[in-house]
């Protein structure tokens, strides 16, 4: 990449992550008195995309004056504490509700990582010796005190730019966000992740404002969700595996996926479409998130459906067991089915859910059932595909269990989705410039723009570098 940090009477803008891949969203808009990193998250997935994360990043930390994040999960706000290490010393704006939940996201990811490394060095199966952390739960707790939330709709100055922060309906305290540049008063817009107008629990995403130049996520950029058809499979399959006394896991992100699991599985079973089974959330983080989500609704907040604003219940199903200790997480391996175990994470890359798959999957009775978009590579995408076996924990596992995927309960917005939120910008952008998927996923979203609005639409590289003046 090319003087990234080169003094220019223009702006620029950097796709640092998140392009060519779903994970890692990072990009570095410079003008000439500001430099802002909008999100900056993890690599995930293959290898190859985990080593960047390890990578000397590609602007010195200390030059970035401010860090603007989209939301709280980990691929677009995980990297945070290794930046902070490597000399950022500037505030990350955010949400009120995205920084509630980062500071559940990000000291777990620090303790995660710990602990995975800890246990690698324990069972020799890493090739480092020893195996490290990319950053401590120590660590993340010191990153979270440069954290400076604002408001939705209030535009913010930082340096000669101006940012607001909009609704996207993705997780509590999604935005998209606003930057509008120097005295010229460019106007660049960052979808973030989108949420989908159906969401049960999130308003839908606020209509875009007039932009120059939009960035926008394009994870389901090549398929449209079949949210009917999602709920029958997802009640048939619970059922059919209740009768054969086997036990259901779902692997399942801690922030909002759980919630629309639970949410879902209170509504058959107030519908009698699913036997009445023992439920087991086994994520210390999930259920922190659950209770940052049960407030909001309890409190009528702004990002939450009217609809249900004062029922919390919503996410209460029969028989709900929290898991919280490592303990109680181990004696529910030893426990018989049939019962669902929630468990994160939900591409199968770390966390308890691991054992639980290693413990379930040779077992011809029992489920899995895939509730979100599983990244190349990812070992949830290795049970999609169908793998004879896969590798967990430093052994491979056979796959005898049922793998059941039902994407239409993700929070991305689709194809269809993506489009009309784009439509109902007040006129059309420049350019607008299509990341945050796999290459397939993304051309086809670039290439279904410029067919359906007339659009000028480009899938940038890694790394690459833009003017936007």
């Amino acid at each position: 990449m090319s003087d990234t940090n080169s003094s220019t009477s223009s702006a620029a803008l950097s796709f640092l992550g998140a392009a060519g891949t779903v994970t890692g969203s990072k990009f570095l808009l410079t003008a000439p008195s500001s430099s802002i990193l909008v999100d900056c998250g993890l690599f995930q997935g293959p290898k190859e995309l985990r080593l960047h994360n390890w990578d000397r990043l590609a602007v010195d930390a200390g030059d970035i004056q401010s860090v603007v994040l989209t939301h709280a999960h980990l691929d677009h706000s995980g990297y945070l504490p290794a930046l902070c290490c490597n000399g950022f010393r500037g505030p990350v704006r955010c949400t009120a509700q995205t920084h509630a939940l980062c500071r559940i996201v990000l000291p777990d990811s620090g303790h995660l990582q710990e602990e995975e490394a800890d246990y690698a060095n324990r069972k020799g199966y890493s090739k480092h010796a020893p195996a490290l952390p990319l950053y401590t739960e120590d660590e993340a707790w010191r990153s979270l005190e440069h954290f400076s939330p604002v408001a939705f709709d209030s535009p913010l100055a930082i340096g000669d730019c101006r940012a607001t922060f909009l609704h996207a309906g993705h997780i509590l305290g999604a935005s998209s966000v606003l930057l509008e540049v120097g005295a010229a008063g460019r106007r660049i817009l960052f979808s973030g992740d989108l949420g989908r107008p159906t969401h049960p629990i999130l308003r839908a995403p606020a209509p875009p404002p007039r932009a120059d130049v939009i960035v926008v996520e394009s994870t389901y950029g090549d398929r449209r969700h079949d949210d009917a058809g999602a709920l029958e499979l997802f009640a048939r399959t619970i059922s059919q595996t209740a009768a054969r006394g086997g036990t259901i896991v779902i692997p399942s992100f801690a922030v909002d996926r759980t919630e629309i699991v639970l949410y879902h599985l209170r509504r058959l079973q107030m519908e009698a479409r699913i036997p009445q089974l023992p439920i087991f959330v086994d994520s210390p983080m999930a259920l922190a998130a659950l209770k940052l989500y049960q407030d909001a609704i309890r409190q009528g907040s702004s990002a939450v459906r009217r609809d249900i604003a004062g029922k919390p219940e919503i996410l209460e199903p029969a028989e709900l067991t929290e898991i919280k200790t490592v303990d109680q997480s181990i004696a529910l391996n030893r426990q018989p089915g049939p019962m669902i175990i929630i468990a994160a994470s939900g591409m199968a890359t770390g966390g308890r859910v691991l054992h639980h798959l290693a413990q379930r999957l040779p077992d011809r009775r029992n489920t899995v059932i895939l509730v979100g978009y599983q990244a190349a590579q990812t070992r949830g995408r290795t049970l999609l595909e169908g793998a004879p076996s896969v590798k967990m924990l430093g052994r491979y596992v056979p796959v005898r269990a049922e793998v059941v995927n039902l994407p239409a309960f993700s929070v991305h917005a689709d194809q269809a989705e993506i489009l009309s939120w784009l439509s109902r910008a007040p006129a059309a952008p420049e350019v607008v410039y299509v990341v945050h998927g796999e290459p397939a996923a993304a051309e086809q979203l670039r290439i279904v723009i410029g067919r359906e609005l007339g659009w000028h639409a480009v899938v940038p590289h890694y790394l690459e570098r833009v003017r936007l003046l």
